[in-house]
């Protein structure tokens, strides 16, 4: 697979607490150099970030992140205050204590009207795979697939854990046709994001693989 073709899967992402406009620039500057899919950033920076690159790249920003345990309420303007600012693209964290006491009714509920909120725009729902048992991210499959959601990714890159291949193939057999799958965290080489896209991931959350190009572009 040619490096351009995962690129172009990749939503190029920065969300660490510290992260200022300068990064978040250079950021947007290597997403629409390499054709990402989208930059993935922190909500306060969406309007600056969408203002400076324009219809020239997707901007995606989180929601609930990275703990999923705000109210249902906060997380629908959340939604909505984003795409106001101008994202593209929201991925939202699930409650994790909602799956924990079995109720998936409430979470499949909440990712409804997070989706309402969001306006026609995409969104992904961010289950946290590394604190889940493999039947609890099954059920999640399931309950994506219902919501109307567009996306199930597998984490938030802030947890115990991040993306895995077994995650990735479980998804692929559990979801909808209509629900794509987002890798996300710890995604460090090409090999990995190549077979991620191979057991069926149409996105990757990381940062690296730009890095990367930009070290094959270096050594040329």
């Amino acid at each position: 697979m040619e490096i351009s073709e995962i690129l172009a899967k990749c939503d190029h992402t920065l969300l660490a607490q510290t992260a200022t406009w300068a990064q978040i620039q250079a950021l947007c500057d290597d997403g629409m150099h390499y054709h990402t899919a989208s930059v993935c950033i922190p909500a306060s920076y969406v309007r600056q970030a969408k203002d400076y690159v324009g219809d020239r790249l997707a901007v995606c920003t989180v929601i609930g992140f990275p703990n999923g345990y705000a109210t249902t309420a906060a997380k629908c303007f959340m939604a909505s205050d984003a795409v106001a600012n101008g994202a593209d693209e929201v991925d939202m964290v699930i409650n994790l204590g909602w799956v924990k006491d079995g109720r998936y009714d409430l979470v499949e509920d909440e990712i409804r009207r997070v989706k309402a909120a969001c306006g026609g725009k995409l969104l992904k729902v961010i289950i946290e795979t590394c604190l889940l048992t493999d039947e609890e991210k099954v059920e999640m499959c399931h309950v994506v697939s219902r919501s109307g959601a567009d996306y199930i990714k597998t984490s938030t890159g802030f947890s115990t854990a991040g993306a895995t291949f077994h995650d990735v193939a479980l998804f692929a057999e559990n979801v909808a046709p209509h629900v794509k799958i987002k890798a996300a965290g710890g995604i460090s080489s090409l090999a990995d994001a190549e077979k991620f896209i191979e057991l069926g991931a149409s996105r990757l959350g990381t940062s690296r693989i730009v890095k990367l190009a930009k070290a094959m572009e270096s050594s040329r």
